[in-house]
């Protein structure tokens, strides 16, 4: 088999939904003819951990770490965060969201100097060991998977150094996206210049979402749009337990993933309370179950909620656990982030949701990419965060249908299994024996 290096800063034992697209294409590319080798990190400080990962990892698969120089522990210690705290999920403030001198200086910093973000740091050791494997392992090809972005700049290195072809893997924009900092004029041409570089640059770009394609093309219009293509995210069939879906005894909505900022369940919570004044449904009959990492204010909001006893705040779970749970539910919810690049954003977990084949309510643009996914599987129903009646709408609808016993889909079952890991995989293999 040919060999094929991947340069990844979220791998086992980082959990989130970071590490399952690269950590699907590593289990399914010897299929296809391509062993990989992966350079990662050996003390990461990840959002979220998961162990149960490492059993994901085939056996064949010769995994290199080496150390990163991590800012995250100053800024908790100047920020005064406790040194757990989850930095994604706690820095990314919903608009008008008033932060204090320490936080502002610590964004100033973070922008001014992290460039093209905060784990830098890696390529003073990552550069070498990527050219010491390609030559060790006779590596035929290199493939990146951002964020974070410093990932596209050791594979651009490696790429150059040993003269062999590229694929740059993006699961999110890079600049100007609604996780990047604001930077001031000399940083952020910078980093821009960074950004174009590395299109330029990597043979192919492949990206998880059609908007992260359209977003770089808008920014450079002079790059060559053949070489950008979309594999889109999916759900690993084999990664479901075996669980058979039986109503439960209280209406139960899941969430899973997690919620900051203008991720929020704000909207939702409105329609609840609306319907609950109204008499249409009995507090008492539902639970809303949310799994995973939330912003402070996020956990405001359900604290003050009416209906605050019937909600579940679960932890994050290992990813076996979180499958679990979503295919025991009357209905998943989905809230896409409320900003200017909602329209095109996927996340990846939305496939999962229509893998399992339980009914969705989405909350997000009506005429953005999840819509068009939604409609096209036939998985469920979506409406805007300001269309309250039309949330009111999707779950009373799913509530009455759980009280009638009729709690089902109409899910397009043929369409649902293009979207399975093993087929981007593919896509992904198809791409690198062409180039070699």
């Amino acid at each position: 088999m040919k060999k094929l290096l991947v340069v990844a800063y979220y791998f086992p034992p980082s959990g989130g939904p970071g590490v399952q697209r690269v950590l699907k294409h590593i289990k399914y590319l010897p299929e296809f003819g391509w062993q990989p080798i992966v350079l990662t990190v050996s003390n990461g400080q990840f959002p979220a951990r998961d162990e149960s990962l490492f059993a994901q990892i085939p056996e064949s698969t010769i995994v290199e770490r080496t150390k990163i120089y991590e800012p995250y522990d100053i800024y908790r210690y100047f920020t005064g965060k406790t040194k757990d705290a989850a930095i994604d999920v706690n820095t990314i403030k919903k608009d008008g969201h008033k932060v204090g001198f320490k936080e502002s200086l610590a964004e100033f910093i973070r922008a001014t100097f992290f460039i093209p973000d905060a784990r830098i740091g890696w390529l003073l050791t990552a550069k070498s060991k990527a050219l010491e494997l390609i030559k060790l392992h006779d590596i035929s090809a290199v493939y990146s998977s951002s964020p974070p972005y410093t990932c596209s700049l050791i594979a651009d290195y490696a790429s150059k150094k040993a003269s062999i072809p590229w694929i740059a893997g993006f699961r999110d924009p890079w600049t100007g996206f609604i996780s990047s900092p604001k930077r001031w004029l000399i940083p952020s041409m910078i980093d821009r210049s960074m950004e174009k570089s590395v299109f330029n640059n990597a043979n192919y770009v492949e990206c998880a979402w059609k908007g992260i394609i359209k977003d770089a093309l808008a920014k450079y219009p002079d790059l060559d749009a053949n070489k950008f293509l979309h594999v889109p995210n999916g759900f690993d069939s084999n990664d479901f337990p075996d669980v058979k879906y039986k109503a439960n005894d209280k209406f139960t909505l899941t969430y899973t993933g997690s919620m900051y900022g203008r991720r929020n369940p704000e909207s939702l919570f409105v329609a609840i309370e609306e319907l609950i004044e109204e008499g249409k449904i009995d507090k008492n009959e539902i639970v809303f179950r949310f799994v995973g990492r939330f912003g402070n204010e996020v956990n405001e909001m359900f604290e003050k909620a009416t209906f605050s006893a019937r909600i579940e705040i679960i932890g994050y779970v290992p990813h076996s656990e979180s499958i679990a749970m979503i295919m025991k539910s009357d209905a998943l919810l989905l809230v896409v982030d409320e900003s200017k690049e909602s329209k095109e954003i996927v996340p990846g977990k939305v496939y999962e949701y229509i893998g399992v084949n339980r009914p969705l309510i989405a909350i997000g643009p009506e005429d953005g990419s999840v819509a068009e996914l939604i409609r096209e599987t036939g998985a469920g129903d979506i409406a805007h965060q300001s269309n309250i009646p039309k949330i009111k709408e999707m779950f009373l609808g799913a509530f009455n249908n759980w009280k009638n016993g009729m709690n089902s889909t109409n899910s397009n079952l043929e369409l649902i299994t293009k979207y399975e890991r093993r087929n981007a995989t593919k896509q992904l293999a198809e791409l690198l024996t062409r180039l070699v």
